[in-house]
């Protein structure tokens, strides 16, 4: 089994996207034994200066992906600045990477391109998140096709530091998770926090009731046949919880005529509610005993450390650094 890793950062509450495009993909990998999970917080300082924020979102990440079935038993989990070992890595290859391979970053072009200031953090982005990866001896990395460039730069950044210095790093792979561009938002885009269009995977019931019933739809009667109905933005919400029979016959009789839109969203929430019901009574377990949570982290730390050191040492190493 590859070593595989996956982080996520903590700038927000993580949503439904979030959950079928990396965390369940991610945590059906631990069964393999070699899977290696952080909470991404250096990296949320890019976007975040509200400190008790980013704290807040940090915890509430740990107990998101503890609750959705990530086992420590199984699988590495930590707090990236638990880590401090990926902040020296970072240092040793950005003095390799040419300014030219950050400047062609597509994320780094798209925040400037809406506004956001740039800084050293957001433009270097990218040879932190390849300390990340190649602190670990990383073999597999699953991403997003929005992440794809990133990794790309990773293994340019591996492969330039191996010339240079000897064989040092293992090269990763990329394992493209398509389903992560595919989910859609409340209004059709793809979902994310940036938009605004979320269904958070826990929350107040009364809010996320209210969210999905909103969902705009158009103006034909339920009496009317709808031909699109495959198209249609909560069939394809109900495909994501909905036993694949159920998901079926709504849409049939949406095709059909005779299903009201109001109908089929009451259904969605229903399916959906359901479907993350153990997760919630898990969450409330874990949220109940922080201490818990806090050994899982320093434990998850220990052991990360334990592999950061000795890839540090040998990049060190190869460096002349000792």
């Amino acid at each position: 089994m590859p070593r595989v890793l996956t982080g996520i950062t903590p700038s927000g509450t993580l949503h439904i996207g979030n959950y079928f495009g990396a965390m369940r993909p991610a945590i059906e990998l631990q069964q393999g034994g070699d899977a290696y999970y952080f909470i991404a917080d250096y990296h949320s300082m890019t976007s975040i200066t509200d400190a008790k924020e980013r704290l807040g979102y940090t915890r509430g990440i740990a107990l998101d992906w503890l609750a959705c079935g990530l086992d420590p038993a199984k699988s590495v989990f930590w707090r990236q600045s638990d880590v401090p070992e990926v902040c020296e890595l970072t240092w040793l290859l950005g003095s390799l990477t040419p300014m030219g391979l950050l400047e062609r970053a597509h994320s780094f072009k798209d925040k400037i391109a809406k506004g956001i200031a740039p800084n050293f953090g957001l433009f270097a982005y990218p040879v932190l998140m390849a300390a990340d990866i190649l602190l670990f001896d990383t073999q597999r990395v699953p991403v997003g096709k929005d992440q794809k460039q990133h990794l790309e730069m990773t293994r340019d950044m591996a492969i330039k530091f191996n010339l240079t210095y000897g064989e040092t790093f293992v090269v990763p792979e990329e394992r493209i998770s398509a389903t992560l561009a595919t989910i859609p938002g409340l209004d059709g885009q793809k979902m994310s926090k940036s938009y605004g269009n979320t269904i958070e995977i826990f929350g107040d019931e009364k809010a996320l009731r209210k969210k999905i019933m909103g969902i705009v739809m158009d103006s034909r009667t339920p009496a009317e046949p709808k031909p699109d109905a495959d198209k249609n933005l909560a069939i394809q919400l109900l495909k994501l919880f909905a036993p694949k029979d159920v998901a079926a016959d709504h849409e049939n009789r949406l095709r059909a005529g005779g299903l009201g839109y109001g109908d089929l969203k009451k259904a969605l929430f229903e399916h959906y509610w359901n479907y993350f019901a153990a997760a919630r009574a898990r969450r409330a377990e874990f949220a109940a005993n922080m201490d818990h949570v806090s050994r899982v982290l320093a434990d998850g730390a220990a052991r990360a450390r334990a592999v950061a050191d000795v890839v540090l040492q040998r990049a060190r190493k190869a460096s002349g650094l000792e």
